[in-house]
């Protein structure tokens, strides 16, 4: 069976700047999206993740985040059930994101995944 670990956001960002391969997920909302996003970010709002399980393999590294990190641990422990591997949730979601002084970009800068 699969786990999950946690990352901080200073941690993603070095990761991010690294350009290592991460394949980014925010799990909120469209109306939560809408006030920004993290960079490389791939949009899939938490109600559309159990029909799209297969987005998540093959990735040597997934981080999930939503607002504070409650639901984007929810996603974790459900993909991690499913067998997916190298799964990470951003510690504080993009609110500790943001505290930590990190950029947030438009929406209009993500990728939907669906």
């Amino acid at each position: 069976m699969s786990t999950y670990e946690t990352i901080s956001a200073d941690e993603l960002a070095a990761l991010l700047t690294s350009k290592e391969p991460v394949f980014l997920v925010d799990v909120r909302s469209a109306a939560e999206t809408a006030q920004g996003v993290i960079e490389r970010a791939h949009l899939l709002p938490l109600h559309l993740v159990p029909m799209n399980v297969d987005k998540f393999k093959g990735h040597s590294r997934v981080v999930i985040y939503c607002h504070s990190g409650a639901r984007s641990g929810q996603v974790c422990y459900f993909l991690a059930q499913r067998g997916i591997e190298g799964l990470f949730n951003l510690e504080g979601g993009i609110l500790f994101w943001h505290m930590g002084g990190h950029p947030v970009l438009p929406v209009s800068k993500a990728t939907p995944l669906v």
